[in-house]
């Protein structure tokens, strides 16, 4: 892969919501000893059963979160975007990722040792309740995600995936909008926990009912209220 300049390593640890409000001296040391680390397309950051002494944060490409069945099923659990980070909850328990981790394009991360930031939680006893702030939002994001799953249709999925970004109630939600589908459509059907084939039929549906026009990965939505109020 071309190189590149490093970034600044503690900046870009003071942005995550989980160091939010965190002594700039505590982000400072834990820089000291993150790596910045850089995979090329299908590289695996680590597999399940790896010891896990480190969590990571995407500051470029994405990484894609998933599990196998004892058939070799793939379900995703997750897809992360640069600015998002994985792994932090593995790491405060001390055992092995229990998930794989693989590139889905060139990605370069930052790599904060475990060590590091156990030492900022002897340290510092507020330091400790702000990472369980910030593990607790995405405990809740978890949640939700269970909830859309077991209370959901695979249309409603769909659409809220579709939806996620747009402010629905705001006054220029009438006005169209293209979303890009940032992987590939299984990938993103097993995200939703649907199959491939059933992904392709929701949007085919949508499709017909012209709440939504496919080109590719491309999807433009000319009514997004409307689109919102599709129940199928």
């Amino acid at each position: 892969m071309p190189a590149k300049t490093p970034p600044d390593i503690a900046q870009w640890l003071a942005r995550l919501p989980l160091f939010h409000d965190i002594d700039p001296l505590a982000i400072e040391r834990m820089a000291a000893s993150t790596r910045v680390r850089r995979f090329d397309r299908a590289d695996f950051i680590f597999r399940s059963g790896d010891p896990c002494d480190s969590f990571h944060v995407v500051l470029a490409g994405q990484v894609k979160l998933f599990v196998l069945s004892p058939a070799g099923q793939e379900k995703v659990i997750e897809l992360v975007a640069p600015g998002g980070s994985f792994a932090e909850a593995l790491m405060f328990l001390g055992r092995p990722y229990v998930v794989n981790a693989q590139c889905l394009a060139e990605t370069r991360l930052l790599s904060v040792q475990r060590d590091a930031v156990l030492a900022e939680v002897q340290r510092d006893s507020s330091f400790a309740l702000r990472m369980l702030a910030g593990l607790s939002r995405r405990l809740h994001g978890l949640v939700s995600d269970v909830q859309a799953y077991a209370l959901q249709s695979g249309v409603q999925r769909v659409i809220g995936y579709l939806l996620r970004d747009q402010a629905i109630d705001d006054e220029r939600s009438e006005d169209a909008v293209t979303v890009s589908l940032p992987v590939s459509k299984a990938t993103l059907a097993s995200r939703l926990s649907l199959t491939p084939e059933y992904f392709s039929r929701v949007l085919r549906e949508l499709e017909d009912a012209r709440l939504i026009e496919v080109d590719r990965r491309d999807i433009r939505i000319p009514d997004v209220k409307r689109l919102a109020a599709y129940t199928g």
